[in-house]
């Protein structure tokens, strides 16, 4: 008798991407937990990918980060930056205008996709997107994230609740990386901040906003173009 052949059902994968333009960050991360919850009580919601931009911000990781401060928080209050808790990994960090996040609301496990393998994708769409700028940025292999040499370039940061993620990826792209200076990114001492700007070597001094504006705009047709090939997900614009 002929060898039985086990067919393997084809997973789908498709998610519904949305711009947020530029969004305070409790608001998109209340974004975020409601669209996870609504997914939990309903399988058959569609994942989602969220790009956005958020007024300056610290935010903790699960392992906190108040420690990695290098100024006080009322110099901080002083400059109407707030310091929030999150439930994501890793430790502080800095969000700011010209910085380029990325929320996939992702079920995991139904797309069958492990978490190390997220991850190392959600650093893959990093690392190809700043190659279209000529821009050589690897791992490390003892921190994650994207890193040009020693200086950190994007960052990876996830939640994951009944397989389904929040949370992403933060890629600086043309941000003002003064308040980096602030703390220890991500809790790494004397570790240096860069941006595609900067390691591009763009000028982006005369017309800057218009500037800035192209740039972002370039990035998120990237970071969707290579979220989708990277992780076989089909992507349509709500």
């Amino acid at each position: 008798m002929p060898e039985r052949v086990t067919i393997k059902p084809i997973i789908q994968r498709s998610c519904v991407f949305s711009h947020l333009n530029t969004l305070e960050y409790t608001r998109a991360l209340a974004l975020q937990i409601n669209t996870r919850n609504a997914k939990i009580n309903n399988p058959l919601e569609p994942d989602r990918l969220f790009f956005v931009e958020h007024p300056r911000v610290f935010t903790l990781g699960r392992r906190g980060g108040r420690e990695n401060l290098t100024v006080s928080e009322d110099f901080l209050t002083s400059r109407g930056i707030e310091i929030l808790e999150t439930d994501r990994g890793g430790n502080i960090t800095f969000h700011g205008p010209g910085q380029a996040v990325l929320y996939p609301i992702i079920d995991l496990e139904r797309a069958k996709i492990g978490v190390a393998d997220f991850v190392y994708g959600m650093e893959e769409i990093m690392k190809q997107t700043v190659g279209e700028f000529g821009i050589q940025a690897d791992r490390d292999v003892k921190n994650h994230g994207l890193w040009v040499g020693h200086r950190k370039i994007g960052s990876v940061g996830l939640s994951i609740k009944r397989g389904i993620s929040i949370h992403g990826l933060a890629l600086n792209v043309c941000p003002d990386l003064t308040p980096f200076s602030w703390i220890n990114p991500c809790g790494l001492e004397n570790v240096a901040m860069t941006s595609v700007v900067m390691e591009a070597k763009l000028d982006n001094t005369k017309n800057k906003n218009n500037k800035n504006k192209e740039m972002m705009d370039r990035v998120c047709q990237l970071f969707c173009h290579h979220f989708s090939t990277i992780f076989d997900i089909t992507i349509t614009k709500e």
